[in-house]
């Protein structure tokens, strides 16, 4: 089978987060399968444009902001528009990881307009929004290509409802789990180590855990504090907070594909973010065996309070500081909870698992 990803943008940095990874995870795991898999997208941050990340083959083309001070949402793409009406056709079916942006959005239409077989995949990026540009772009185009889709993937309840509420009738919708491929195990360092692996983006607050370590280090706590990744707006402010203590630190952005290896000589993972849709950092870090540590309204706090993977808490850095606290100060339980989460990966959310769900979408798409 001849497998088309489209996604919003890739970078060196793994500036646009999650949906870049889940693309490549499925794209690498169809790879296996003996498929053709291509991932195109728009591209920032490289000195030449690759033609392979990892073990993948990509198609990459300029990012060009299109709409300033909207950030991804007003990213384009022509070459890569250009391409997809080109080459679109010639794909059994098409993996679109939707925004509302212009990269997929005008390349998912493409696709549409062919009539090659598509399922889309929005990440929780798609909700109803009272933004002013938000209703006529959904109004031409988001909702035709979530209508016609072969079926639309949402992650939780939550973002289903927010999908049929965007979408209206006629979208069919179909559950289906981001997946992480088995990492190596965790090698706990002599000093423990909390760390945050994030975009430093407001939503994600790195500036509320700069404050609980802060308060950590305070109390007399024995661990060193890191976060790792690229700028998305807070760079300054975390500068300014970090102080001059060496436990605390920022090491800057990292290949998205070192991540996991990075994590796994940590101690316990935090992710104060609010509103995190199905943060996949959280489940890299379950998967090598950290105890993670997140807010009630991370998609994925049901799945760590189920499984005993970590702790949901309150996301004030007070309270992430008892929890973060209480990890550190019982080995044997961090150890356990870090156990859990890669035994839960392994099982519920492995990447063979998420391939057969995906492979049984694609073929009823193709027929």
């Amino acid at each position: 089978m001849r497998i088309l990803h489209l996604v919003t943008l890739v970078s060196p940095e793994g500036t646009y987060g999650g949906p870049a990874r889940v693309a490549f995870n499925q794209a690498a795991e169809f790879l296996t399968r003996g498929n053709d898999v291509t991932v195109a997208a728009a591209a920032r941050g490289y000195d030449t444009l690759p033609t392979m990340v990892g073990d993948v083959p990509v198609q990459l083309f300029p990012a060009r902001t299109l709409v300033p001070a909207t950030g991804f949402a007003g990213l384009g793409a022509p070459g890569l528009w250009r391409w997809v009406r080109r080459h679109g056709g010639g794909f059994d079916v098409v993996h679109v990881h939707l925004g509302r942006d212009l990269v997929t959005l005008p390349a998912a239409l493409s696709v549409r307009g062919a009539r090659t077989p598509y399922v889309v995949q929005p990440h929780g990026m798609i909700t109803p929004s009272s933004h002013p540009l938000a209703t006529p772009l959904d109004a031409a185009w988001t909702r035709k290509v979530l209508r016609d889709a072969h079926a639309v993937c949402f992650l939780t309840p939550v973002e289903r409802d927010d999908l049929a509420a965007v979408a209206g009738p006629g979208v069919t919708l179909v559950h289906l789990d981001n997946g992480v491929p088995a990492y190596p195990s965790a090698v706990r360092a002599a000093t423990p180590e909390v760390l945050f692996a994030a975009r430093l983006h407001a939503r994600k607050r790195p500036l509320a855990f700069i404050e609980m370590a802060k308060t950590l280090l305070t109390n007399g706590i024995e661990a060193t504090f890191t976060l790792v990744g690229p700028d998305e707006g807070e760079g300054p402010a975390v500068r300014a907070a970090l102080g001059d203590d060496p436990r605390l630190r920022w090491t800057g952005p990292l290949d998205p594909a070192r991540v996991p290896e990075r994590m796994a000589s940590a101690a316990v993972f935090v992710l104060p973010s609010v509103r995190e849709p199905y943060p996949m950092a959280v489940l890299e870090a379950m998967s090598v065996g950290l105890p993670v540590v997140i807010s009630p309204d991370c998609g994925l706090a049901p799945l760590v309070e189920r499984t005993g993977s970590g702790i949901v808490t309150a996301s004030a850095p007070a309270e992430l500081a008892a929890a973060v606290g209480t990890l550190l100060a019982d080995r044997g339980l961090a150890r356990a909870m870090g156990e859990r989460g890669r035994h839960t990966v392994a099982t519920e959310l492995g990447m063979a698992r998420i391939g057969d769900a995906l492979s049984g979408l694609y073929s009823a798409a193709v027929r």
